[in-house]
């Protein structure tokens, strides 16, 4: 297995290794809209890398375009050394694509379905056979291996689809959304999948509206709004620098949260009025809690919890990450 490549805390890999995926001033423009607006990163050999956004924020305009599916305006992008614009074939070889919608052959069996995808690549029969078992196996399909794909679950289909996308052994596998649709438990199986390749040395590039996901995916991400790059860091990083240790949500009923908020406005560092709740940030939520009931204030339902990167998000764009 290749060393991992380490990458610096301000997102660019660390001098004396190379990139394995590299975006410069990356951009994408449809008429008026610029989908993606001068996107900067780089992406280290092994590493798990995320970009953290709502829907129509850009990540998956930038995802295919790094996969050489969509050609960009302007900028750089490279895999592997090579612009995808120009050399989609030899890009697309080192790649695995789990799109945001399973496009899986429903007449087909489970294993046929590995076997014919791989053919697409030119791939021997003699070799395939055994790597879809092998692949099967990897993904906890090997019973329903003779089964229609019409007769899986979501998380089945979900880990098929994983499963196919690593018949031609890439360095790099793009996950559009993985688990969006799935329930908690069809999550967490798939999540574990995907460690089990990080593991093994395989670069992830994830795009996610779940802030849980990227962070228990993501070594680094970027966090996307209106096609540029909002903020770059390690989970941990971005939640120290945007947000506090702690969060107080307090519940007051739709028509009192506005006439509480003026009321609580100087608790804690910040406030943040949702449509249903108050968000009060603090280093120490049941101390704000207190200072909630001092003020002859008593909400419907209060929660002290720790701050995530739906924080952040709210933090930098002044909206929620799940529109």
């Amino acid at each position: 297995m290749t060393s991992r490549a380490t990458a610096s805390t301000d997102g660019v890999v660390a001098s004396g290794t190379q990139a394995v995926i590299r975006a410069v001033g990356l951009t994408k423009v449809y008429g008026r809209v610029r989908a993606v607006d001068g996107v900067s990163f780089e992406i280290a050999h092994g590493e798990s890398f995320g970009l953290l956004g709502p829907n129509g924020a850009g990540k998956s305009t930038t995802m295919r375009i790094i996969g050489g599916t969509l050609q960009r305006t302007g900028g750089v992008m490279t895999v592997a050394g090579l612009d995808p614009a120009e050399s989609g074939p030899e890009v697309r070889a080192h790649l695995g694509v789990v799109p945001q919608e399973d496009n899986l052959d429903e007449e087909l069996s489970v294993r046929d379905n590995l076997i014919m995808y791989g053919r697409y690549f030119g791939l021997p029969y003699a070799y395939l056979r055994p790597k879809a078992d092998e692949l099967l196996e990897f993904a906890q399909l090997a019973e329903w291996a003779k089964a229609k794909v019409g007769d899986l679950s979501g998380g089945m289909k979900r880990r098929l689809t994983i499963a196919r996308s690593l018949v031609n052994e890439p360095q790099v596998l793009l996950l559009d959304e993985p688990t969006t649709g799935l329930d908690p438990q069809a999550r967490h199986v798939l999540w574990d999948r995907l460690f089990r390749l990080k593991e093994a040395g395989v670069t992830l590039v994830v795009t996610t509206h779940f802030m849980d996901e990227a962070e228990q995916l993501c070594d680094r991400l970027v966090v996307m709004d209106h096609g540029r790059i909002m903020a770059e860091g390690t989970p941990r990083e971005l939640i120290r620098g945007y947000s506090t240790r702690e969060v107080l949500e307090v519940r007051f009923g739709a028509e009192h949260n506005a006439v509480a908020a003026e009321r609580l406005a100087d608790v804690g560092s910040r406030l943040e009025v949702l449509p249903d709740r108050l968000l009060i940030y603090a280093d120490d939520g049941d101390a704000a809690l207190r200072q909630v009931a001092a003020r002859g204030l008593s909400p419907i339902t209060s929660l002290v919890r720790r701050s995530s990167l739906e924080d952040v998000f709210l933090r930098l764009t002044g909206r929620s990450l799940i529109d």
